[in-house]
This record gives structure tokens, sequence and C-alpha cells, in this order.
């Protein structure tokens, strides 16, 4: 027999037990953060090869939006207020890595001066250069290039965009 909300330890027990067959996804979040002439920020990781849109991967439990706000402090020592979502892309397994969603949020525009100051704060990234779209298309990977497309066409359409690995599924 199943257990009922009426016993709450039977019940809160079975659901955890669901709790630990079901799948779990690895998270990704990313910014579009601009300059004042409408540059986008990349930055060079250290631990691996390319460039990269400003963001990370999200600790045990954290919501994405917070995990995009807790890199662009550790690595650049920005506070920056998000705008809204730009797009969510559904990762197939690759290599040792099993599935993952990736998010790309709005950061809007640093000014001028915010901009000419940015540098990374710790070891994870060697530069960080605000290119322009057409320079960032040629830096990026495959993947986070159709992400930097997709993020570029949902601000002009004012609306998010949903990718399967980096393309529109329908």
């Amino acid at each position: 027999m199943r257990p009922t909300p009426a016993d709450p330890a039977a019940w809160n027990a079975y659901l955890a037990e669901g709790n630990a067959t079901q799948a779990r996804k690895r998270v990704a979040a990313d910014v579009l953060l601009r300059d004042p002439v409408g540059r986008v920020l990349l930055v060079n990781p250290t631990y691996k090869p390319g460039w990269d849109l400003p963001g990370g991967m999200a600790e045990a439990n954290e919501p994405p939006e917070k995990t995009v706000v807790r890199e662009l402090r550790e690595e650049l020592g920005l506070e920056i207020a998000l705008r809204g979502i730009l797009v969510v892309d559904w990762v197939p397994p690759h290599g040792p890595w099993d599935d993952q969603l990736a998010f790309i949020f709005d950061a809007g525009t640093l000014d001028e001066d915010q901009a000419a100051e940015l540098r990374p704060h710790d070891e994870e990234l060697s530069e960080a250069a605000f290119v322009s779209v057409d320079k960032a298309r040629e830096r990026l990977r495959e993947r986070m290039r159709a992400r930097l497309d997709a993020a570029v066409r949902a601000l002009d359409d004012g609306r998010p965009v949903y990718l399967h690995d980096g393309s529109t599924p329908w």
C-alpha cells in the first residue's frame, strides 16, 4: 500500500525514494552583457580552451539566476541585475558529461567606466573583453555560438528562445 500525506513520515520517505531515482540535470547559467557601443562581453577561462560568455555551473540546489550573479561577482567583481531570460538550451549527453540545461540571461549594459575597468578577479579567467557580435561568433565554440545567436535574436524579438542542442526544435 502506498503511503499518503496523512502519514507525513511515511509520505516523505516515499517521496525521497522517488526523488533518488529521478534524473538530475547539470545547469549552466551565462549572461549577455554589453558595453555602451553594443559589444558583448566574452571571458577566456583558464580551465578549458576557447572563449565563453560570462557565467558558470550551478552549485547543488542553486537556481540558475543566482548562479550567474554569484559567478560574475566571483570572477569579475561585478554586481549585476538580471533583466530576464534570453535562452534555454537542452544539451544532450556528450563526452563524459550527462545532459544539461544551459541558460542565458540578459544582464543589460554596463556604463562606460564599468566596462573600461572590467578585469578578471580570480584564477578561473585569464582575460575579459568586449567584442563585436561578429568577433564573438569567431571566438566562441559552435554550441555557444548558437546560443549567442539565439540570445541576440531573443533581444531583438523581445521573447526568450528554447533550443535543443543549439537548434530550434520546431
